[in-house]
């Protein structure tokens, strides 16, 4: 049965309007954004059948391009609502007076990377009043890791003209677990930056649940 002849209240966009978005399940929401089913198939059906063949939500976003059964303008339209969810964090960790809250950076960071099939190791860069300048990706590499370099962290912390930074890696085998390596780096960059007066706030490690704070753990 088409969606059009389900019940009003029943229908996808219909009870977004009425319920707001958090009430639809992952299936209705992707069949927001797809418009339309095929192949005998309504939006919400084929909605179901991607997440199934992904195994569920975030997989199928995360893959680097198109699953079976989902044409080039959908794929496309997915992947703009991932990035505008992206850019909306970006923007509300922007315009906060100050960043104090370490939740706000974990969940902006998560959301800049997770999904990378390859480590990255980035940077918010602070100002004296906890502010953002910039976010950075500053290094990429293999599955196994990225190669960090103080001095070009440095370099940019100057170039950025930053009082102080939060660090974040990811692991791509989605387990947030510090590393011994990644203990030694942020000892190394935290001992780097104290020469150029730039506080280390914290170091993110990113995974498929909530971030790891080496800061919380008491490893700065």
């Amino acid at each position: 049965m088409t969606i059009s002849k389900w019940p009003i209240a029943e229908r996808p966009r219909e009870k977004l309007l009425a319920r707001g978005a958090h009430i639809l399940s992952d299936a209705e929401l992707l069949a927001v954004f797809l418009g339309s089913g095929h192949r005998g198939l309504n939006a919400v059906d084929l909605g179901r059948r991607l997440l199934g063949g992904a195994g569920d939500l975030k997989a199928l976003l995360d893959a680097q391009r198109p699953k079976r059964g989902i044409g080039t303008v959908a794929w496309c339209r997915l992947q703009g609502a991932l990035e505008l969810g992206r850019r909306y964090l970006d923007a509300d960790l922007r315009d906060r007076e100050t960043l104090e809250d370490p939740a706000a950076s974990a969940r902006f960071l998560k959301s800049r990377l997770s999904g990378y099939p390859y480590e990255v190791f980035a940077c918010l860069f602070l100002d004296n009043r906890h502010r953002v300048i910039a976010f950075e990706e500053l290094f990429r590499g293999t599955i196994d890791g990225a190669n960090v370099h103080p001095r070009e962290v440095v370099r940019r912390c100057l170039v950025h003209n930053a009082a102080a930074a939060i660090f974040a890696h990811n692991h791509p085998s989605g387990i947030a677990e510090p590393s011994a390596d990644d203990r030694t780096i942020t000892r190394r960059l935290r001992d780097a930056l104290d020469l150029i007066d730039v506080r280390l706030l914290d170091h993110f490690i990113i995974g498929d649940g909530t971030p790891t704070s080496l800061a919380q753990r008491g490893w700065l």
